[in-house]
């Protein structure tokens, strides 16, 4: 009895320890996947607009962001678009409130002067007729308000305050532009402090009824399948373009990850039509740029 009753236990423990096995591999290769789906090296499959070609403009993902309603009063929807990878350029709707560009706005316009561009060879400003609009400089960090749109700046970019020059703000009357121009340097001057310009964040303080956009005409890939194309002038069909809209804010990239110059960055803004254009220039630095 003893022998038969130790033959019945055998394949108990045996069973046991199979399903032991089992169970641990199930939870090993259940974390395992968890890894992957959050390194993003594993997608599930779906139907929705997420899944298709990243390239393809006409299927923009609308990615709300969850915000108290404090965070959010003033603001509305707020959603990020990639509308380019060439260059890279993102838009994140309704990045500032209406107070806060209504704030941007009074705060500059007893300070504004005609617009100029930096001379290269001397690293001054200068008059230019591809640039008639006016505006002023903003010191970094003048106020609470000030540092508050800078930090949400940094944290949008990825590049700290400390790399940012000062805001710009602008105001284009009708029949006003900026040709197309690069935001980076090609002379040593200018980038003796904080090194190259590696980012642009353009946030559009105003509506515009027309014209007005941020053109991109050395963009690659389907300019006109951006959902708002009939909206555009004839400047901005001539590229790659974004029609300002107030609290909307404009990021591009004027080096590529290589950290080589990125000429598909090249970029102007084209003449008011009917309305008021207001902006603000954020330029960003590879180092830290000292004030």
């Amino acid at each position: 009895m003893a022998v038969k009753g130790r033959h019945l236990r055998g394949p108990s423990r045996k069973a046991t320890s199979s399903s032991t096995l089992i169970f641990a591999m199930f939870i090993m290769f259940s974390f395992f996947l968890l890894i992957m789906l959050a390194l993003g090296l594993l997608s599930i499959p779906s139907t929705s607009r997420d899944s298709q070609k990243a390239h393809d403009l006409s299927t923009i993902a609308h990615n709300s962001i969850d915000r108290g309603d404090e965070d959010d009063e003033g603001r509305g929807d707020q959603w990020v678009e990639v509308i380019s990878w060439e260059p890279r350029a993102v838009v994140y709707h309704n990045f500032l409130s209406i107070e806060e560009c209504e704030y941007l706005i009074n705060l500059a316009k007893p300070h504004m002067q005609k617009s100029t561009v930096v001379d290269s060879a001397t690293g001054k400003s200068k008059d230019s007729r591809v640039r008639t609009s006016s505006g002023t400089f903003l010191a970094r960090g003048r106020d609470k308000t000030i540092r508050e749109i800078e930090k949400r700046i940094a944290d949008f970019a990825f590049i700290p305050v400390e790399h940012g020059e000062g805001l710009q703000i602008l105001h284009y009357e009708v029949g006003q532009k900026y040709e197309p121009h690069y935001d980076y340097f090609l002379d040593e001057f200018n980038t003796r402090n904080g090194g190259q310009r590696i980012a642009t964040v353009l946030m559009y303080l105003s509506d515009i009824e027309e014209g007005g956009e941020t053109v991109f005409p050395a963009a690659k890939g389907n300019i006109s399948a951006v959902p708002w194309w009939n909206e555009l002038s004839e400047c901005g069909k001539g590229g790659l373009s974004v029609k300002p809209k107030r609290g909307d804010a404009l990021l591009f990239w004027s080096m590529k990850p290589d950290a080589t110059l990125d000429p598909s960055s090249l970029h102007g803004g084209c003449p008011v039509i009917r309305g008021n254009k207001w902006s603000s220039t954020k330029w960003m630095r590879v180092h830290e740029y000292k004030v």
